[in-house]
């Protein structure tokens, strides 16, 4: 295969990052707290022999992925154990393997043991990293704008909520979770809301325009693939011919 052919070829699979990442989008439109990925690509010139005809030859490169942090819309549900953040910042939980992890989904439940939950089944942390657990006497669950949780008991704990200088650092861990070297640091204010989740910042109407642009243009590439194909085929039957 000669340049153009291999340079359609990355054209191809930057075409396919790009609809798998838009897929997932969709996939997680309904999703609480998810946020919207986007692809990065770049141009790639080799250093020499990159060129034909007086043009440089660019090849297509996945350079990364980023995400859209734009906070999702909020939904009342009037849960007491729901909670959403308004503006920056992301819960800790801890999984099961004893590890923190970050999270915007803030649709807790309590487990048996009594301890406050995410989704997934794990621990909701507090301001000392410790899992959080409700008493069987805590019936009237209050949790302040600053993360306080409280009942008719007295207070209970503090939500742990961080925030971090570079948040497309985070690396995803399924649909919720986000995992980091990188230190958090505390929020001292952070906007609470209880009785309500945060739902995912996809847009499915603009994800659709551009699933059907990016569909759009795999066709053309693959349409430019089949002529090169021909073209190249020709190309050896004339030569066949001659040699004939």
């Amino acid at each position: 295969m000669d340049q153009p052919g291999y340079v359609i070829l990355s054209r191809l699979g930057a075409q396919q990052r790009a609809t798998q990442v838009l897929a997932n989008n969709l996939a997680n439109a309904d999703t609480p707290g998810f946020q919207a990925q986007r692809p990065v690509f770049a141009r790639f010139i080799p250093p020499a022999g990159g060129a034909a005809r007086g043009q440089d030859i660019a090849y297509s490169v996945d350079r990364a992925t980023w995400r859209e942090t734009r906070p999702g819309p909020l939904t009342t549900t009037g849960n007491p154990l729901d909670v959403a953040l308004r503006g920056e910042g992301f819960f800790a939980v801890e999984n099961a393997a004893g590890e923190e992890r970050f999270t915007r989904a803030g649709r807790f439940t309590l487990g048996q043991d009594g301890r406050l939950v995410d989704a997934e089944g794990n621990a909701v942390l507090d301001t000392s990293s410790r899992p959080i657990a409700l008493g069987p006497a805590d019936s009237r669950i209050e949790i302040q704008g600053d993360g306080t949780i409280r009942s008719e008991n007295g207070a209970i704990a503090r939500l742990r909520v961080v925030r971090f200088e570079a948040p497309q650092k985070l690396r995803a861990e399924g649909d919720r979770l986000f995992a980091t070297e990188e230190p958090p640091l505390p929020m001292d204010r952070p906007g609470v809301v209880q009785g309500a989740v945060e739902g995912s910042n996809v847009s499915p109407v603009l994800e659709m325009v551009r699933m059907t642009e990016e569909v759009r243009e795999f066709q053309n590439a693959v349409t430019f693939a089949d002529r090169e194909g021909e073209r190249l085929q020709t190309a050896v039957e004339r030569i066949l011919r001659k040699r004939g």
